[in-house]
């Protein structure tokens, strides 16, 4: 059975965001283990599957693609520290009983991607832009309130990742190439921190089970960039923004129904106001998107 690139591309997406909204699931595994180790085993094995797969890709071309500028590199390593970063958060809320917080940062992210356009890009906004950050913004000030402090886990997500995309962006590096070198880039500091300052691993029984949960953490890193890269390339991106609410809404789901996370009045209206927020950005982008089908 052939099928289009379309629908390869649709297969793609469909499987990277499922992934990533199952991913807590891995990280709840290393319930003993520092965030920093398992970000730096991250970052360590992830540059080895990333490099394996670019060699797969790009064959005798290799070195000529994975060739830069020096100016590209710096850009590359600031970028780098932002995902990781990231990365470092989500593993620490993730171990920390804290996967409600992750959901609610990544749904907060493409409103904080308009945020950023508008203010370093100087993208103008229309009314429904506007009207969707007004309402997060007052769904997340709202759930600050009641929880008596503001919503930092998810803020910083939120703001690590745009930052990220923003800087990614004037580097105009591609998606996968750009990944090698950001870890590559953070090898050494990696390297550094696990023989000389992390704490020993644990001392259980299944201590082998945990290093193959370690090294496998760079292929649960790549694999499912892999697949966006392609669904990216094959699908139209607005398609490819409305696939990423998947990702979120899974977690969201697995934290509640699963790991009995507390969902309080003060997260019920926050989620619902930025529920509502996405909904009138998306409007207008899946209007089209239906259109150019038809």
């Amino acid at each position: 059975m052939n099928f289009t690139n379309h629908q390869k591309g649709l297969a793609a997406g469909l499987f990277c965001f499922i992934f990533w909204g199952f991913a807590p699931i891995y990280f709840k595994l290393f319930q003993d283990v520092s965030a920093l180790t398992i970000i730096a085993h991250r970052i360590i094995w992830g540059v080895l599957f990333l490099f394996v797969y670019l060699a797969l890709r790009e064959r005798q071309n290799l070195f000529k693609a994975l060739k830069i500028s020096k100016s590209k590199l710096f850009i590359l390593f600031i970028s780098g520290l932002l995902v990781a970063s990231n990365w470092l958060m989500f593993v620490w809320a993730v171990t920390h009983n804290q996967i409600l917080a992750t959901s609610l940062g990544y749904f907060i992210n493409p409103l904080v991607n308009i945020l950023f356009g508008m203010l370093f890009l100087h993208e103008r906004l229309n009314k429904a832009q506007i009207a969707g950050l007004i309402i997060a913004a007052s769904a997340t000030l709202f759930l600050g309130i009641y929880l008596g402090q503001p919503p930092w886990i998810a803020l910083f997500l939120a703001g690590t990742f745009g930052l990220y995309g923003l800087v990614k962006k004037k580097a105009g590096v591609g998606p996968l190439i750009g990944l090698f070198w950001e870890t590559l880039l953070l090898m050494i500091p990696a390297l550094i921190y696990l023989f000389y300052f992390a704490a020993p691993l644990p001392q259980a029984a299944n201590l082998n089970h945990l290093y193959m949960l370690l090294f496998f953490s760079g292929l649960v890193t790549i694999l499912p960039l892999v697949g966006f890269n392609y669904a990216a390339n094959h699908l139209p991106l607005t398609l490819v923004g409305f696939l990423q609410y998947i990702a979120p809404t899974i977690s969201f789901l697995i934290a509640v129904l699963f790991y009995n996370e507390t969902f309080t009045l003060g997260h019920q209206v926050a989620f619902a106001g930025i529920w509502l927020a996405l909904l009138i950005v998306s409007w207008s982008p899946f209007k089209r998107l239906i259109q150019a089908k038809a």
